[in-house]
Formats: structure tokens, sequence, C-alpha cells
């Protein structure tokens, strides 16, 4: 018996978007939904208590650099990830593969698993399938993620196909190795940028059985195009009763065509970093707060964001803040960027609600003025 349950509400009629329901041991959450990425069990510059305020339902640690500082055992002595880091709802960890694989040199893959060093102080460890779940379930996640080989981009056919083999092999490994009934686990797509690779991918996973199932190795360098070609591809080869998640991709476009594709949730650092570089979301494209242009600018960020930032503070300050080098302007920054990803997903599922998300695409695309403005 899975650790959640999934139901999808609604199906948009012109798309492939979908609304749905999904109920994890700490909450329900509506999709599709982004999750705020809390890799070392912090959303950084962010109280658990504004998250709920903007609307998060979920957040994603990271179970590599939680298991480098402070160690899962530690957490899982202190009362496990929930407790410790004072968030009562659903948290998603993500197995670590990625951050191992994009250690480069300083890991070496193998059948049994994957041999790194830390990138804090060089000592030497070891993952395998097993000790993946192992550490995610020490932590207490709600859903967790097998281990997977992250492919890099471009690659050629053989060496892929060869790693999506070995993330099946995996897979199937870290599911024999699951031992609580109170998470989820989700298995992870590979298959670079081959369109049969991917499909075989989905086939082997549902043969081994799954609660979820996700995108993994896309935004690592490919065009968009081609990334939205593959999400197009494989949405429909997925189960329809089951949660579909694309990994790591994170710009507002991305999304929109994530959820057109028929998928239910996303992640990124990037609304939370490019916050801490003065770069802002708006509902008519990227904002650079750090532009002269914006030095006696007396808006908010965006005149049709109802977030606590766009209320109080002007361009101005915040562009003052920035350049001043002040913690608040890290702080304000991501709480512009995630309410308005998280007001972005909302505006998504009320769409489907009513039948108009093909509507909402298109308006979407026709208020932006370019990637950036300000510089």
């Amino acid at each position: 018996m899975s650790a959640i349950d999934f139901t999808v509400l609604r199906q948009d009629g012109a798309t492939a978007a979908r609304l749905g329901s999904l109920t994890t041991p700490h909450g329900r959450i509506d999709t599709p939904i982004f999750m705020p990425v809390g890799t070392q069990a912090t959303v950084k510059a962010m109280t658990p208590e504004e998250l709920r305020e903007i609307g998060a339902q979920i957040i994603l640690a990271n179970t590599y650099h939680l298991y480098i500082r402070p160690g899962h055992e530690l957490v899982a002595r202190m009362g496990g990830l929930h407790r410790f880091m004072h968030w009562s709802g659903p948290i998603l960890t993500d197995s670590g593969g990625f951050q191992v694989f994009s250690l480069g040199e300083l890991r070496k893959i193998s059948e049994e698993g994957v041999k790194f060093q830390s990138h804090l102080d060089g000592s030497y460890h070891f993952i395998t399938p097993e000790s993946a779940v192992a550490i995610q379930e020490a932590l207490g996640g709600d859903i967790i993620m097998c281990f997977d080989e992250c492919p890099p981009y471009p690659a050629d056919y053989s060496y892929v196909r060869k790693s999506m083999e070995l993330t099946t092999r995996w897979a199937r490994r870290c599911k024999e190795a699951k031992r609580r009934g109170d998470q989820a686990l989700f298995g992870i797509v590979q298959g670079g940028m081959h369109r049969d690779l991917r499909e075989r991918s989905i086939a082997d996973l549902c043969e081994i059985g799954f609660d979820g199932y996700a995108l993994g190795g896309l935004s690592v360098g490919e065009e968009k195009p081609l990334m939205y070609e593959i999400m197009a591809a494989c949405g429909p080869c997925l189960p329809t009763g089951q949660p579909r998640y694309v990994m790591g991709i994170g710009a507002p476009e991305d999304l929109i065509e994530g959820i057109n594709a028929g998928f239910d949730m996303f992640d990124c650092v990037m609304p939370t970093r490019n916050a801490r570089n003065g770069m802002l979301f708006t509902s008519f494209g990227r904002l650079n707060i750090k532009g002269a242009v914006y030095a006696e600018d007396r808006q908010p960020i965006d005149p049709e964001c109802g977030c606590y930032v766009c209320k109080h503070y002007s361009r101005a300050y915040l562009r003052h803040l920035f350049r001043a080098g002040e913690i608040l302007a890290a702080r304000l920054n991501t709480y512009h960027n995630l309410f308005y990803y998280l007001s972005l997903m909302a505006g998504a599922r009320a769409a489907i609600g009513s039948g108009t998300f093909a509507r909402f695409r298109r308006e979407f695309y026709a208020k932006r003025q370019g990637p950036t403005t300000g510089e």
C-alpha cells in the first residue's frame, strides 16, 4: 500500500494539463505545485512560517548535503527533518544522485554505487542505492527518490543507454531496500535527449512499480525546445493515476510547459538563487534590481503582485539594500520570487479547474517583455 494518495480532479480539455490532489502523511498538496528547495534543511532566507504565508505546500531537502552535514544520523536523533527544521508540511528528499554526479572528477561510478569526495573537506564516501534509501529513511521525508545516474549533455547514445540501464537496476535495488511504510518512493526516468531511451526507461520503471515517477536529466545544458520536446513525449507514457514530477527545471516558462505536458510537481533553486543575485521574477518578465534605472523608482517590483514586499517596498529601496550588501535584500527578494512562483502555480490550477489553461498559457507569454529588464 502506498504512503500517498493521488487523485486527478480534472483534465484540461485543450491540453494535457491536469488538476490533482496529493495526500501525504504530513498533509495534502494541490497540484500542479512548485516545491521551494531547502537544500540544507532550510529554504534560504525564509522561515517556515513565511513559506506557509506565501502558499508553500511542500518543500524539497537535499540528501547529499544533509548526509555530508550535519549527518542523517543526527537528523534522525533529532526527530527527523520535520521536527529538526520546524516544518510540519510534506517534504520530498532527492536521492543525492544529481549532486554526486555534478562533482565530476571527484566521483567514480561502478555497478555497486558511487565513490566520491566531499566538496567540504575532501573526505571519501561511498553511496549505493541501498544506502541512499537508508539515508532518506533516516531523514524522514514523505516522498523519497531512487538513486540514479544523471548523464551529461551532450553525451553519445551508447553512454546514455548504459547510464539509463544502470539507473533502472539501481531503481530495482532501491525498491527492494525500502523498509518504511510511511514514505512514498518515486522512480526517476533517465535516457538523456533520446525519446526511445526515455520510453524504455518509463516502461522498465513501471514494470518495477513505484508510487510516482520523475523525469531526471533535464535542464543540464540542452536547448529549451529540446527540453520541452522530451517532456511532451514522456508525459503520455507515464501512468495517469500517479504523480508526475520534473526535477530541477525552474524558469517560469519551463513550469508552464511542464504543466502543459501533464506534469504535477516541480522544483528548482532558481527563484531563491536568483533572488540573492538581484534577479526578480515578475508577470512581465525578469527584472534586474541592480540596474541604475531603479535608483529613484518608487514602484513596487511588480505592480500586479500582491506579496508583502510589493505592498511595502519600492524598487529604489530594494536596489539600495542589494548594493549595500544588506541581508534584508536577500530576504525580501526571496520572499517575492517564491511568492511569484507559488502564485503562478495557483493561477495555473485555477485555469485548469475552469478549463481555460490554454488561454492562461497564451496570456502568460503575451505579458512578458523579454528575459531581463533594468540592465
